[in-house]
């Protein structure tokens, strides 16, 4: 089974599970028991043991799993840190001071994207960061947390996997030095070869000019449009009667003692140091001051905790300031504003640590090797293999819950294929790889950084993954279109054009609809 094509019945059982339920650990625990009853060729004992593994993975895998408890910490700590600039009142204060100056739904928008593609280090900590910042701004101006969620979600990942300074970067490098080692039919370094793909990443280009669109627009279709509708009539940011991963119980107490450094001062705080000890750990690691060895090196879960510790004590201390002429202030509200924020993040990491668990279950079962190598056994004629790698990677992403996993199981599959077949699109093929496994990440309910992107905007998981996956899904059929074009001609450029009027027409038959559509309201 092991290979085969029953090992993509763990992840399709999820899937379409938690797409018909919505009920998110429910799905993933049946996609868990259906995998390990696999690998246990239905033995109830190995099966047991199974599950077991696939809980408890996330904290320990011959060793203690650190990764991935810096980040369960981090999205704790994280929980805390909203507590106590709500607390404090920091939010209100900096929600009434940005409503003074970012005046309009639009610039809020802009805003998001902006701060989306400005904090390009790391997707973990760009969904959550940005959530942090622009949330009290766009709360104001009635954009639904579905739309700060899709604009986080759009702009984490695309802007990761094209920025050579991040940690998706130096990991990408790395393995483009291992496949470009292997053959002679290149010339260039693996740094230069990643900014060269960056123009041949379709999904990526698609992705943030449909962002762009729908911050600068009014425009919104599907399921989008409905939470929007209901956000701008109602006043209803998120349906309240399900789970939002972050969105914290406790009513604290009113007052008008908040300042606006209350949330910028620990926010600050969290940037600046996160990304001072990414630079540190990745030079301690590396030993000497590259930039691009640093990133390649650097220990981004540890950094996130160091960053999330220093926040939250600042956070604590400006509360502390406050007691001297806050009459609510106490030391009883701070130890119920800590167990809040913990409370909070408590359904973001249950889903982390069930998806973390499948995950790994799945790549026992081989899902991704297999999917890789149906392209092998096929004979696709080399125009079309950009295209059909760029679906592959989706599918793989999809059903894995992983880009990176993607990344590491195809990249070195398509250098194989191309220089083989067709060395002049090498490169095109390889930014398929990463195109298509960014695609797959957006669309898979299981993928941590969708969960930690519904969890940065507030937002219910299920509603994030049911709005953004037509927009993933419009963005992938331009970028497949780009694609094919580019296999038929030969030429990037022809395909870069292609994806550019295909934008061009897609936007401007959406502003006609929408004008139509506020003509017949009007």
């Amino acid at each position: 089974m092991i290979g085969s094509w029953v090992s993509i019945l763990p992840p399709i059982i999820a899937i379409v599970m938690v797409l018909a339920t919505r009920r998110v650990l429910l799905s993933l625990g049946a996609g868990i028991v259906t995998a390990a009853l696999l690998l246990a060729n239905f033995a109830p004992l190995e099966t047991l043991k199974g599950v077991w593994r696939a809980m408890t993975v996330s904290f320990y895998d011959g060793g203690l799993n650190t990764y991935n408890i810096f980040i369960m910490l981090f999205l704790l700590l994280l929980g805390v840190i909203t507590a106590f600039v709500s607390l404090s009142g920091g939010s209100a204060a900096f929600a009434r001071w940005a409503v003074t100056r970012i005046r309009t739904k639009r610039g809020a928008k802009l805003l998001t994207m902006g701060l989306g593609i400005a904090i390009f280090v790391d997707d973990y900590f760009n969904s959550l960061a940005v959530g942090q910042i622009a949330r009290p701004i766009t709360d104001q101006h009635k954009i639904s947390r579905a739309k700060l969620a899709y604009f986080i979600d759009s702009t984490s990942a695309p802007i990761c996997v094209v920025s050579p300074i991040s940690s998706w970067g130096a990991f990408l490098i790395g393995q483009l030095a291992l496949i470009l080692g292997t053959t002679a039919a290149v010339s260039y370094s693996p740094l230069t070869a990643f900014v060269m793909m960056a123009p041949m990443n379709f999904y990526v280009i698609a992705t943030l000019s449909m962002v762009f669109f729908f911050a600068w627009t009014n425009n919104d279709f599907f399921e989008m449009k409905k939470h929007e509708d209901r956000a701008m009539i109602e006043g209803e940011l998120y349906d309240q009667n399900k789970e939002i991963p972050g969105q914290l119980k406790e009513e604290f107490p009113e007052h008008t003692y908040g300042k606006v450094r209350d949330l910028v001062a620990p926010i600050v705080t969290l940037i600046a140091v996160t990304l001072g000890m990414m630079i540190y750990t990745g030079y301690k690691e590396a030993g000497v001051f590259d930039i691009w060895a640093i990133f390649e090196n650097t220990d981004v879960p540890f950094s996130l905790v160091i960053g999330g510790v220093t926040a939250t004590l600042l956070a604590m201390l400006l509360y502390i300031l406050q007691m001297k002429k806050n009459e609510t202030a106490s030391v009883s509200w701070m130890g119920r504003a800590f167990i809040s924020g913990v409370k909070a993040m408590m359904p973001a990491i249950l889903i982390l640590i069930f998806a973390w668990g499948l995950t790994d279950l799945i790549a026992s079962l081989d899902t991704g090797l297999f999917l890789s190598t149906m392209v092998e056994r096929l004979n696709i004629p080399v125009t079309f293999l950009p295209v059909l790698i760029f679906v592959l990677a989706g599918l793989m992403a999809f059903s894995t819950g992983t880009s990176w996993g993607s990344f590491g199981i195809l990249m070195p599959i398509a250098g194989t294929i191309m220089v083989n077949a067709a060395p002049e699109l090498l490169l095109p093929a390889l930014a398929a790889v990463l195109a298509g496994a960014v695609f797959g990440d957006h669309c898979s309910p299981i993928s941590d950084t969708t969960i930690l992107s519904s969890t940065g905007a507030g937002c219910n998981h299920m509603d994030h993954v049911s709005t953004q996956l037509p927009y993933a899904l419009v963005a992938a059929s331009v970028a497949v279109i780009g694609y094919i074009v580019l296999g038929l001609t030969g030429s990037v450029w022809i395909g870069l054009v292609a994806v550019i009027i295909t934008l061009i027409v897609l936007f401007t038959y959406l502003s006609a609809k929408g004008k139509q559509r506020a003509g017949q309201i009007a």
